[in-house]
């Protein structure tokens, strides 16, 4: 996979190349990124690339044609570009694994109140959200979906397991972990965890996944096909909540 950013400060991503698993797949091949300065292709003689909102109103606009023209600059016919934006689509994991399968992404990292939305409707594939709340910029999220996207590619991680059991992979959110000591500051680690006994491990887990969805992302069940052999127990989590 080729992620190529266009950004006002290439330098923010700098730390990626260099940091735990994202810096380890760089570094074996498994993706190339490059950041590429939207400034760079401005034609304004002071590398001028926002202006006043048409309409009125506050903050600044980022224009059309330096915009383009970094597109255009790295865009091909396997390229899927992507717009980080609060208008977007809100992320989830079956974006990311959609996401994961392409060749190249072009990820437009915005900035002040926007661009100009001529580029939006004629040169971006997919606008995308990673949450309702405002950022200062698409750097945040550029990042979030790089990090996100690149561990589920081949030989990033140690194994599949490493991410299909993580929380929203497979719909619920990830069960307690535990390691060692077995009790710390008087708290016990829950005793089936070291019975040995992996259907009854394997039960608990999903009980306290569905748990843990019903009481903070209760949202997330609705989406989530449950099996008839734990209906009764949902229930059961659902009315002592």
């Amino acid at each position: 996979m080729i992620i190529d950013v266009l950004t006002l400060f290439p330098e923010a991503f700098c730390f990626l190349y260099n940091y735990s698993i994202i810096g380890k797949a760089l570094e074996n091949n498994i993706f190339t990124l490059k950041t590429i300065n939207i400034r760079d292709f401005s034609k304004d003689k002071h590398k001028r690339v926002d202006d006043y909102p048409y309409g009125g109103g506050n903050g600044m606009i980022l224009k059309p044609e330096p915009l383009f023209e970094a597109i255009m600059s790295c865009k091909n016919i396997n390229s899927h570009v992507i717009y980080l934006s609060p208008k977007g689509k809100l992320l989830n994991q079956d974006i990311l694994k959609t996401l994961s399968k392409k060749e190249h992404l072009i990820l437009i990292s915005g900035h002040y109140e926007g661009i100009d939305n001529r580029i939006v409707e004629n040169y971006v594939d997919e606008e995308i959200s990673i949450g309702d709340y405002v950022l200062t910029g698409g750097e945040i999220p550029s990042m979030v979906l790089i990090d996100s996207i690149v561990r589920l590619l081949p030989n990033v991680l140690s194994s599949v397991d490493s991410y299909e059991e993580e929380s929203i992979y497979n719909g619920l959110l990830e069960y307690p972990q535990y390691t060692r000591p077995e009790v710390f500051k008087g708290k016990r680690v829950p005793r089936i965890l070291l019975s040995g006994d992996h259907e009854r491990i394997k039960k608990w887990r999903t009980i306290n996944s569905l748990y843990l969805t019903i009481k903070n992302r209760p949202d997330l069940i609705s989406k989530f096909q449950l099996e008839d052999s734990i209906n009764d127990t949902l229930i059961k989590i659902i009315k002592s909540i």
